[in-house]
């Protein structure tokens, strides 16, 4: 398999000698090969060795619609693979293609993180509840406002999914709270509407995501206020 061109006379006496040509690999394409199959790529034939030949239990050419593929398959320590994902249209394939690219971030944040949070609104749930019933007795004036604010705007989550599963929102969310204060680990099962305990049904959230739910909102909300004064200031000033 060449990145660069096979001239005919050269293919002519591969096809004769049993071995496939392959030429114009991309590069990522070759990357990736060499992590399925093994070996590595040389670029002269005076570093063709033994030990530069990786290995494949089947390679053949299949037509996908109109275009012709190469299929490398039965590798013997494979670290890198290609999933064919098939469908009616292209708006099927988009859908699956980003159902399995969130899947499997998912699962390189858990190898990452060696660490998960228990998901179905439960993390929203007991933080709204800390910021409430602890954060807020340790501040003064103003700032309590914020808290609240804060932990109301985290229970957006289990009111969404409460919404989307055709139960009430309101109601919901005092459940869970209430069966929280009981002192329990508690989330929203969609099927139900009742709380549920996510880590025995097997719900998780990664947790890198809350983090950066946590780092970027308190940013983001100081921008949107800081943009306000500005543009205040800005009037007041036109007025003067």
């Amino acid at each position: 398999i060449n990145q660069k061109g096979i001239d005919p006379m050269s293919l002519e006496m591969l096809a004769k000698a049993g071995i496939i040509g392959l030429r114009r690999a991309k590069k990522r394409n070759m990357e990736r090969l060499i992590l399925c199959c093994g070996g590595y790529a040389v670029n002269a034939e005076e570093e063709l060795v033994p030990e530069a030949l990786g290995y494949a239990g089947k390679v053949y050419e299949h037509v996908l619609g109109e275009e012709k593929y190469t299929f490398v398959e039965n590798p013997r320590h494979p670290k890198s693979c290609t999933i064919l994902i098939k469908g009616q249209n292209d708006h099927t394939i988009a859908q699956v293609k980003d159902a399995v690219r969130d899947g499997l971030r998912a699962v390189t944040n858990v190898l990452g993180d060696s660490a998960v949070i228990p998901g179905a609104g439960a993390f929203e749930i007991a933080c709204a509840s800390h910021l409430r019933q602890n954060v807020k007795k340790t501040i003064q004036g103003r700032a309590k406002l914020g808290a609240e604010a804060f932990a109301e705007a985290l229970l957006v989550v289990p009111k969404t999914l409460a919404e989307n599963s055709g139960f009430d929102a309101q109601e919901s969310n005092i459940t869970l709270t209430d069966e929280y204060e009981k002192g329990n680990v508690v989330g929203l099962d969609v099927t139900t509407g009742e709380p549920c305990n996510p880590t025995m049904q097997g719900i998780y959230d990664n947790y890198i995501v809350k983090k950066q739910i946590l780092h970027s909102a308190p940013i983001i909300a100081s921008q949107l206020l800081l943009v306000d004064e500005v543009m205040r200031a800005g009037m007041n000033m036109r007025r003067g």
